[in-house]
């Protein structure tokens, strides 16, 4: 019989090792699912070999978006530090960007963290930064550090 695993377990598989702690970037298992019964919210599941985990293999990175209209956000994306420096995040992100095209989409967004060292991956994808939240991270012992969007032209 195969194991077909739930894709919110898959995404917390993920999430709970991939996300700093100190910054509280990553999400909980009720906010994840919550967004997946949302319309409009989509994931994407790789495993380390590029290729939709089947069965009960492991996913080795995921992403969570959120369409309106014609515009996405992309809420997280995330790959396990294992698989990482291995095309993975780029397989993701690429995959992301064709099926928001196919769904009408015409303009993608992210936020992050400023300082966070993936700015230079979605440099490379095209994304721009757009907009700046000062002061947006503010928990525990994090103060002072704003939060920087990032628009993509599809």
């Amino acid at each position: 019989m195969t194991d077909v695993r739930d894709p919110v377990d898959q995404i917390m598989a993920v999430m709970e090792n991939a996300f700093d702690p100190a910054f509280g970037e990553a999400w909980n298992r009720r906010q994840v699912g919550d967004a997946l019964v949302m319309g409009k919210c989509h994931y994407l599941l790789l495993d380390k070999n590029l290729h939709e985990p089947g069965g009960a293999g492991e996913a080795a990175g995921f992403t969570l978006s959120r369409q309106a209209a014609d515009e996405e956000e992309l809420l997280l994306i995330a790959v396990l530090p294992q698989y990482r420096r291995r095309g993975v995040a780029t397989a993701l992100l690429r995959r992301q960007i064709a099926e928001a095209r196919s769904r009408g989409v015409t303009r993608m967004f992210l936020e992050m963290r400023d300082g966070n060292p993936a700015e230079a991956f979605y440099r490379q994808h095209g994304f721009l930064p757009v907009g700046r939240h000062r002061n947006y991270y503010n928990r525990g012992s994090i103060s002072g550090i704003d939060a920087i969007t990032f628009a993509l032209d599809l």
